[in-house]
């Protein structure tokens, strides 16, 4: 393109940014929230007890106090879930952030080596990463490193170096299949790796957090290796705990989480949880249990969550593809995940919070640009994540046409004519 042509092209977008001003919209895409199709096919659910006999396996009277670990038979489910045993498994409420933020107040407060007696406490991050790991973490004052991504991994260079020198670093935060936003899965090299490494730190943590282990989008299913069985082999079985639910499986609000460790930290954690909680709903654990059965019975409702999830990440790709063709590739590129629930946008520098704001300008809403990293902060300014689960195909369309637009508004006016054109 001539500089005449880059300039009218300026002027096209302009124009269409400022048509879409004149008429707003109203559609979010922030969250990765299970549209009401997805709900509709927990509803079944809700009918399960009716006529039970109040037994657990374990004999426990499902309406009454007692099981704080979870009844027998949810235990057997998520062990299977979490490849742990059931001896490794305690199963509670609905929400597996709140496991992990107990489990890092459990090290934070408790214990032999409390790590707030110590001067600094120290976490690595990989990034883009999820965002609620990062204000658990800031809200207990505990510093994070943000460690770049690899497309299979964390960059584990980088981690065996830093872990290795500096025991004020106490954990790693991990998404290990279908990351949240990039969608990788980690690969069984580094995974062992994050086993095998040393730290100077005796009690350092990996944090697991497998929220989208059976969560394909595609035939084509990933999955990383058991970190706990990695970490028996290396001779390290507390290091890491593990971390499950049902949040996109059945009911977000509704669910039931687990957490699975070695046997000892499972006790610890019991022990710390004992004086938080008598138990758990266990009639919702049972209710579950009853509704998802088994491995197979999880595989098919997956599938048909996939049915309604794949032709959005499908239509993602068309259009970006259509879109930001030949000399337009510049603008922006993205990931295309197997699975998971975001597909994660790489602008060009500086650009990601101003296209991030002329969204909400006409009155769509994205997650706040580069909150996928630690503080928000990229120096970058490059990153931003899609949630397209929540709406149907006709508002994506929308709002990912909007977006081709303001993408390729604001990149021009900050490099001006010649950015397409590769100088």
């Amino acid at each position: 393109m001539d500089n005449h042509q880059q300039t009218s092209r300026l002027e096209q977008v302009q124009e269409q940014y400022k048509a879409y001003q004149n008429r707003p919209f109203e559609i979010t895409i922030a969250r990765g929230i299970p549209s009401t199709k997805q709900l509709e096919l927990a509803k079944p659910l809700l009918d399960k007890l009716v006529g039970s006999d109040w037994l657990s396996e374990d004999e426990q009277d499902i309406r009454n106090y007692g099981g704080l670990m979870g009844i027998k038979e949810a235990r057997s489910l998520f062990s299977d879930l979490l490849g742990t045993s059931i001896e490794e498994t305690i199963v509670a409420g609905n929400s597996s952030l709140q496991l992990m933020y107990s489990v890092l107040i459990m090290h934070m407060y408790t214990g032999k080596s409390k790590w707030n007696n110590e001067e600094k406490v120290k976490f690595l991050c990989p990034s883009p990463g999820y965002d609620r790991h990062f204000s658990m973490l800031e809200r207990l004052g505990i510093e994070m490193i943000p460690v770049e991504l690899t497309g299979s991994g964390p960059d584990m260079e980088v981690v065996e170096k830093i872990v290795s020198q500096d025991a004020s670093i106490k954990g790693i935060f991990c998404v290990p299949t279908y990351s949240n936003p990039t969608g990788e899965t980690y690969s069984d090299e580094v995974v062992e790796r994050l086993a095998d490494m040393h730290t100077a730190a005796e009690d350092f943590l990996i944090m697991w957090d497998n929220a989208y282990t059976v969560h394909h989008l595609f035939d084509e299913k990933e999955q990383a290796i058991n970190i706990l069985e990695a970490c028996k082999e290396a001779g390290v079985p507390d290091r890491p705990f593990m971390f499950v639910s049902t949040s996109k499986m059945t009911f977000p609000g509704a669910g039931v989480a687990a957490v699975g460790a070695s046997e000892t930290n499972i006790l610890r954690f019991a022990e710390e949880l004992s004086k938080q909680i008598i138990s758990f709903d266990k009639l919702n654990q049972k209710r579950h249990v009853d509704f998802l059965k088994d491995q197979k019975t999880i595989e098919r409702l997956m599938e048909k969550h996939a049915d309604i999830l794949r032709p959005k990440f499908e239509w993602i790709q068309a259009i970006f593809e259509a879109y930001f063709a030949g000399e337009r590739s510049r603008l922006l590129k993205w990931t295309e995940p197997k699975g998971g629930y975001f597909v994660h946008l790489t602008t060009a520098n500086g650009c990601a919070t101003e296209i991030v704001d002329k969204m909400e300008q006409i009155g769509i809403q994205l997650t706040p640009a580069n909150a996928t990293y630690p503080y928000g902060i990229n120096p970058l300014d490059n990153s931003i994540r899609l949630a397209p689960s929540y709406i149907g195909l006709d508002k994506l369309e929308v709002a990912l046409e909007a977006l081709c637009t303001c993408v390729e508004l604001v990149t021009l006016e900050k490099y001006g004519e010649n950015f397409l054109g590769g100088e």
